[in-house]
């Protein structure tokens, strides 16, 4: 049976939702960014912000040079994710699969609601109208048999038409996607676009057009044998191939449990203060580790490192001879793998990751430690946590003036809630 699926993307989103919320900014430039922080990147622009050239993820002050009327509003993410919970209740009123792609991206399957709602371009409208006067928010939506196609033809085409929407289907695929440069396919992003042209293949169509057993033997010989799987997978994008169903409430088995902090290099020069937030780390990863049932084995220590002029960074990690989910473990194991592998640069990010998870439901007792009670420890920590924030109770070296843990407790996601 042919599917109808549709990708629907929410216009410059959190800008989106900050015009609606704010009348006064309508026909002004504005951007979701930190404006005390000229360093800080742009989350998001509106359209109007963009055509005088400010981009995502570019610096604010970049920002501000290239749009001197530029309003930077502050983010609010709880916010952002009350109105996309909000907008995922729209889309459930055609369709119960729903399918979060991000928090301003989903996928539908709206092949049994056509015979309730009308043809696909009428329930894309119905959609757009009931998000943009629900929420203020423009959506953009593309439609295909398969969740592949229906993605780049937002990307694509919806996004630069002024209704917002386009079809992308097995009549239409070779006129409109495979002329465009091969950058432009889905999940093709600088380096793989590198090698695709020093193959020869410069648009969609180039490989869309080989045989298969043509394309894997050219990916052999440019990447090795271990490229078979991604020559697989690229061949029938560009073909529009793609089995995968749209599946709402995705629940994945969880692999790493991690944490990461961009720092200002320049106020993380000294170990004393580097060592504040590596503990601030550990301590997050494991509360979200026994708050989902898990301890791990593998403790890993990710850092970037600049002086200004000079960056570099490691990534490492250590099997513990048992699975932990107790701070002071895994404190150690992370001191222990940044001290070794530190240059002694300024840090510009940190990370720490625990993996090769296993239930907590049984641990291993030691002859030297009492770790039970250890546990019974922290999930009274981590209760109280949960009742009164994350700051009702932090060490006492959070409170320097490295610590981060305050900052953090009032945000989402590392911005602002």
């Amino acid at each position: 049976m042919k599917r109808t699926i549709f990708l629907v993307d929410g216009q410059s989103f959190y800008a989106s939702v900050e015009k609606a919320a704010r009348p006064d900014l309508r026909d002004k430039p504005i951007a979701v960014g930190d404006p005390d922080r000229r360093g800080g990147i742009i989350l998001a622009a509106c359209p109007i912000a963009k055509a005088r050239g400010v981009t995502t993820a570019s610096r604010v002050g970049e920002a501000m040079g290239k749009c001197p009327d530029l309003v930077v509003v502050r983010p609010r993410m709880q916010t952002y994710v009350t109105i996309s919970l909000f907008i995922s209740e729209i889309f459930a009123s055609f369709t119960d699969q729903v399918e979060p792609y991000s928090i301003d991206e989903q996928f539908l399957d709206v092949t049994g609601s056509i015979k309730y709602f009308g043809p696909p371009l009428e329930i894309a409208r119905q959609i757009q109208e009931r998000v943009l006067l629900s929420t203020g928010v423009w959506s953009r939506v593309g439609i295909g048999p398969t969740k592949i196609l229906a993605k780049m033809a937002t990307d694509n085409f919806a996004k630069k038409r002024p209704d917002g929407i386009f079809e992308l289907n097995q009549d239409n695929i070779e006129a409109e996607l495979w002329p465009l440069p091969v950058h432009q396919m889905f999940m093709v992003a600088n380096r793989m676009t590198q090698h695709f042209v020093r193959m020869g293949l410069n648009t969609i169509g180039d490989i869309a057009r080989l045989d298969f057993g043509d394309f894997k033997a050219r990916m052999r010989r440019r990447m090795g044998r271990q490229s078979d799987i991604q020559a697989g997978y690229y061949w029938q994008t560009a073909r529009g191939i793609d089995p995968s169903p749209v599946v709402s409430n995705i629940r994945s088995q969880i692999k790493n449990i991690s944490h990461g902090k961009t720092l200002r290099w320049r106020l993380y020069t000294k170990l004393t203060d580097i060592e504040v937030v590596l503990l601030e780390l550990v301590v997050e990863v494991c509360r979200r580790a026994r708050r989902y049932g898990y301890q791990g084995r593998v403790v890993s220590v990710g850092a970037g490192e600049t002086d200004g002029e000079r960056s570099a960074g490691f990534g490492r990690q250590t099997t513990l001879s048992q699975s932990t989910s107790l701070t002071h473990e895994v404190a150690a194991a992370a001191h222990a793998l940044f001290i070794k592998h530190w240059s002694g640069m300024p840090i510009s990010h940190l990370s720490i990751s625990l993996g090769q998870l296993s239930v907590d439901s049984v641990i291993q007792l030691t002859l030297f430690e009492d770790r039970s009670r250890a546990y019974r420890k922290e999930r009274a920590i981590d209760e109280i946590k949960n009742r009164f924030g994350s700051d009702a109770i932090i060490h006492a070296s959070s409170l320097l003036e490295s610590g981060v843990a305050r900052e953090r407790a009032e945000q989402i996601g590392g911005h602002f809630k």
